[in-house]
C-alpha cells in the first residue's frame, strides 16, 4: 500500500510539474507578445506625434523599407532559418514588431491631424482616437476568446494550420493584384473580412499549436525559446492584422 501511494504522489507530483512549466511557457508567450504590442504602440504615438519622425517614415525611402520590411523577413526566414537559435528568432521578432510598429502611426498620425487616409483601391477610411480604442478594445477581446477557446478546446486544430497559411498567403497575392492592378473597392472589402476570419483562426490554432509543442519538446529549453519567439511573432501578426483590418471596416466612408 506504501509503494502504490508513494508511486500515485510521484506521478501526481509530475502532473503537477508539468501544467507549472506549461502555464509558464504559455505566460512567456503572452508576455512577449504584450511587450511587442506596448513597443509598437509607443512607436506609433512617436512616429505619428512628432513630425520629424512622421516626414522621416513616411516621407523618405524608409517608408518601404516599414511597409515591406516584415513581409520579407518573414519569407527571409522561412528559407534561411530553418534551426533558428533562441537570439536569431528574438531578433527577428523585434525587428518585425519595430517595423510594424513604426507602420502603424499612420492611424495616429491620421487621428492627429484629423485628416482622412484612402487605401490603393480609393476607399476612404476616417480614423480617429475613438475609432483606434473600439478597434482596439474589439480586437483585445476577440483576441482572448480566440486564444482562451485554442487553449482549453478538445478538438484537434493541427489540421487547419497548413491550409490557413496557404489561405493566407493566397489572399494576401489576391490583394496585391488588386492594389497594382484591379484597385476594386468591392474585392477590397472581400478580402479584408477573409483576412479577418483567417487571422481568428490563426489564435485559435496557434495557442492550441504551442500547447501541444510544449509537451513535445520535453523540456528542451533551447527549442522553447525559440518557440516562445516564434508564438509571439505569429500571435502578435494575427492581433495587428485584426486591429487594422477593424480600423479600416469601422473608419470607411
Amino acid at each position: 500500500m506504501n509503494n502504490s501511494y508513494d508511486g500515485y504522489g510521484n506521478a501526481g507530483a509530475m502532473d503537477m510539474s508539468v501544467d507549472a512549466g506549461l502555464r509558464s511557457f504559455m505566460l512567456g508567450v503572452y508576455n512577449k507578445m504584450g511587450l511587442g504590442l506596448l513597443l509598437s504602440a509607443g512607436l506609433a504615438y512617436a512616429v505619428g506625434t512628432v513630425p520629424a519622425l512622421t516626414s522621416l517614415v513616411f516621407g523618405t525611402a524608409l517608408f518601404e523599407v516599414v511597409r515591406w520590411g516584415p513581409i520579407v523577413l518573414l519569407l527571409g526566414s522561412a528559407f534561411f532559418m530553418r534551426r533558428p537559435s533562441p537570439l536569431g528568432s528574438a531578433l527577428l521578432y523585434w525587428s518585425i514588431v519595430t517595423l510594424i510598429g513604426m507602420g502603424l502611426g499612420i492611424w495616429v498620425f491620421a487621428a492627429e491631424q484629423a485628416v482622412p487616409l484612402q487605401s490603393a483601391s480609393g476607399t476612404s477610411v476616417t480614423a480617429s482616437y475613438s475609432t483606434i480604442a473600439t478597434a482596439f478594445g474589439l480586437t483585445a477581446s476577440s483576441f482572448l476568446g480566440l486564444s482562451l477557446w485554442g487553449y482549453t478546446t478538445k478538438r484537434n486544430l493541427s489540421g487547419i494550420g497548413s491550409f490557413l497559411f496557404m489561405a493566407i498567403w493566397g489572399a494576401f497575392a489576391l490583394g496585391m493584384v488588386n492594389i497594382f492592378f484591379v484597385q476594386s473597392q468591392g474585392l477590397e472589402l472581400i478580402i479584408q473580412i477573409v483576412f479577418l476570419a483567417l487571422m481568428a483562426g490563426i489564435v485559435a490554432w496557434q495557442t492550441q499549436s504551442l500547447k501541444t509543442s510544449y509537451y513535445a519538446m520535453q523540456g528542451d529549453q533551447r527549442s522553447l525559446a525559440v518557440m516562445t519567439n516564434m508564438g509571439a511573432l505569429n500571435l502578435y501578426i494575427a492581433f495587428v492584422n485584426i486591429f487594422q483590418i477593424l480600423m479600416s471596416l469601422l473608419g470607411r466612408d
